[in-house]
């Protein structure tokens, strides 16, 4: 009796992969198959063979004369030009870009690059000169914090990636904190071998050069990219 029960309970256990197969099979035979929906097309622009006829204009010009051509508002025929913007079908040009890379590196184009190096140089003085007591230490904090965790990766990104519609603002700001708060911890790992060690001066002096190399290469990459785009190369 005893060996009759256990015979057909072990039969049981070696069917037990097949009528889990069944079971899956049966599950995922019963999940309903995607449905294809119509995705509602989007209107035309219909100021768009205006704008694009009217390209060479400056902004204000080009609203202006659509707009009183067609006899819309100047709202209606700014929505149309960002339209032909988003579309694809027209894009925004300085009428006036800087003729070398010399030029380009005094630009508003490199702002950034100088925005950066005066950020360096206050950091560094708020650091170095203005007295750390109250309430002057927060200046120390706060300066020391955008350093240390935004500044670096800011400057990487912006070798890696030269044109500003590569990236959104917030995935820039997301890479430039993840990057920076990757690239302190190598920087004190190095410093960690050298005669300097882990200090306040040496960690500011090689995280300084540091983002000054990041930002030249690309300001340099930048000035490169445009004089190709405007023929100077």
């Amino acid at each position: 009796m005893d060996s009759a029960v256990v015979q057909r309970d072990c039969a049981r256990l070696t069917d037990l992969p097949s009528i889990l197969d069944k079971i899956r099979d049966r599950l995922s035979s019963s999940e309903e198959e995607p449905e294809v929906e119509e995705v509602e097309r989007r209107k035309p622009n219909p100021l768009e063979g205006d704008i694009i006829s009217s390209a060479g204009l400056e902004v204000s010009k080009l609203v202006e004369k659509v707009s009183l051509e067609k006899g819309v508002n100047f709202v209606d025929a700014s929505r149309s030009l960002f339209r032909a913007l988003e579309d694809g079908r027209v894009r925004l040009v300085d009428p006036s870009p800087p003729r070398s890379r010399l030029n380009f590196f005094f630009s508003i184009y490199s702002l950034w690059f100088w925005s950066v190096v005066g950020f360096l140089g206050f950091m560094i003085f708020s650091i170095i000169l203005i007295p750390q007591t109250y309430p002057l230490n927060y200046i120390r904090i706060g300066t020391g914090s955008i350093f240390v965790l935004y500044v670096p990766g800011y400057t990487l990104l912006e070798a890696l990636f030269l044109r500003r519609n590569e990236l959104e603002r917030l995935e820039r700001f997301g890479l430039s904190i993840g990057l920076s708060i990757a690239i302190v911890p190598l920087v004190g790992f190095v410093l960690n071998y050298t005669p300097w060690g882990i200090r306040l001066d040496p960690i500011l002096i090689s995280l300084s050069l540091l983002t000054l190399v990041f930002a030249i290469v690309a300001v340099y990459q930048k000035s490169y990219a445009h004089a190709l785009q405007i023929g100077l190369l």
